[in-house]
């Protein structure tokens, strides 16, 4: 009877210990050491793309923007009132294609900003008189796991060229248990999948990624280093506590038999 009871109890601490390991757990998106990553071209002198789902705000202007150069005319004041109202915002659908003023369905997903500003100005000239158009996309962004884990960031992207280096240096650098030889890059294709790159910037040599200019809906991932005696500690503390509580009852029963 004894034996039995000391074999159930240590069976019930090691399904305890199984059920609660928790030992790399926050490490997302393993991939096997024979994984082949695409490999990333230089991207310095790129530009960000239009792409589903983006919103961008639209102006257009005939005579080439006259009205918003003309600052010297008794109506200035007015002319800035009226450019600050005349903004309008376009959502880019799941087809690329966007429904504009005039023109109808336009298709603008894979452009860069003025590649679009450039072919809508070429459409509205049956419409006006050397058009001029301005577009400004206002929902980029980009998540960022740092390296820390399960900590994650959403990182917008002001600029038009934002790189990688600048991303990282917003969600405040690569975290202490950071590895900073395994940068992932999760990316959107064309056809809609997602291609996986890696960078190693530990080494100098890393720098020619630095520069790679980020798309909306990117995600950066810093993976972490394992830290495996830490947490297998904090796995064990309450098991060997939980043993020390059975341990004690099991002797204070004695004590009283």
């Amino acid at each position: 009877m004894h034996h039995l009871t000391r074999r159930s109890l240590l069976l019930g601490l090691l399904i305890a210990m199984l059920s609660s390991c928790t030992v790399n757990r926050d490490i997302m998106f393993k991939t096997p050491t024979d994984h082949q990553f695409e490999s990333f071209q230089d991207s310095a002198s790129d530009q960000l793309r239009l792409q589903a789902n983006d919103v961008f705000q639209f102006r257009l202007f005939a005579n080439d923007g006259f009205k918003i150069i003309d600052l010297v005319s008794e109506g200035a004041i007015r002319d800035a009132q009226f450019l600050n109202r005349n903004v309008f915002q376009y959502f880019i659908e799941y087809d690329g294609m966007v429904k504009m003023p005039l023109l109808g369905r336009v298709k603008l997903r894979g452009l860069t900003v003025r590649e679009a500003e450039l072919m809508l100005e070429e459409r509205y000239t049956q419409y006006y008189n050397r058009p001029f158009v301005q577009l400004v996309v206002n929902n980029r962004r980009v998540v960022v796991f740092p390296g820390g884990g399960g900590d994650a960031q959403i990182i917008p992207l002001d600029n038009q060229n934002t790189t990688l280096l600048e991303v990282l240096a917003a969600a405040g650098g690569i975290a202490r248990r950071g590895n900073a030889s395994r940068v992932k890059l999760f990316r959107h294709d064309d056809d809609g999948s997602r291609k996986v790159y890696q960078f190693d910037l530990s080494t100098i040599d890393g720098l020619r990624y630095a520069d790679i200019v980020m798309q909306g809906d990117d995600v950066l991932y810093v993976e972490p280093n394992p830290e495996l005696a830490r947490e297998f500690l904090q796995d064990l503390t309450p098991i060997v506590t939980l043993l020390t509580s059975v341990v004690l009852v099991i002797g204070i029963v004695r004590g009283f038999n």
